[in-house]
């Protein structure tokens, strides 16, 4: 009793039998789509377009949501109107003037505006393939520097005027900004063309 053992015609035979859609058989056709392409990246840029177009409006709506990562040492600190000036009392004429840090150019509310109105512009240039990788090199740099103000609010928050609340309010967002930093570096990339089944890109 013997057993045939199929000769190399009969397997090239199988081989040749299996096909996909008339094509032969190939392991790139059961390969897994890419998520890489032009649209996933488009989608990626349109949510980041609309969380900081939310950022953005909350600026104007609700500024004091930001006011306290913005450090003091950047908020120029206006003098005091002088109420004793005319009558002749000295002893109050320095009143009111503080030595200003380097960096202090605008009010803390004007750096609330400012920093409102440069999301809104990021917003819109995400969005627009020409304009996107610049954009996301902009922001990647823009939420790095945010870490200065939410580290600023954290050591204050544990300081001697903190509160519970504050401390669990700035705990939690301080480590946010890693992954705003890392989304908004990887819009720079170009998008890599989608792999599609049973062919070639």
């Amino acid at each position: 009793m013997s057993f045939l053992w199929p000769g190399p015609a009969f397997r090239s035979l199988s081989i040749r039998g299996l096909s996909t859609q008339g094509r032969p058989f190939s392991r790139r056709s059961f390969s897994r789509p890419s998520f890489q392409g032009p649209v996933a990246q488009n989608l990626s840029a349109a949510a980041m377009g609309a969380l900081l177009l939310a950022s953005a409006s909350k600026h104007f709506r609700d500024p004091g949501f930001y006011r306290e990562v913005v450090p003091d040492y950047l908020c120029r600190q206006d003098p005091a109107p002088d109420t004793n000036q005319g009558s002749g009392d000295q002893s109050t004429g320095d009143q009111g003037t503080t030595a200003q840090h380097p960096l202090a150019l605008l009010s803390r509310d004007e750096w609330i505006a400012v920093s409102g109105l440069l999301e809104l512009a990021a917003a819109v240039g995400i969005l627009l393939p020409p304009t996107r990788k610049l954009t996301a090199t902009a922001l990647t740099a823009m939420f790095t520097a945010f870490l200065a103000g939410h580290v600023d609010a954290l050591v204050r928050a544990y300081g001697p005027a903190g509160t519970p609340r504050r401390r669990k309010i700035h705990t939690v967002r301080l480590p946010l900004q890693a992954p705003l930093i890392l989304w908004a570096w990887s819009l720079r990339k170009p998008a890599l063309p989608t792999e599609q089944h049973g062919g070639r890109v």
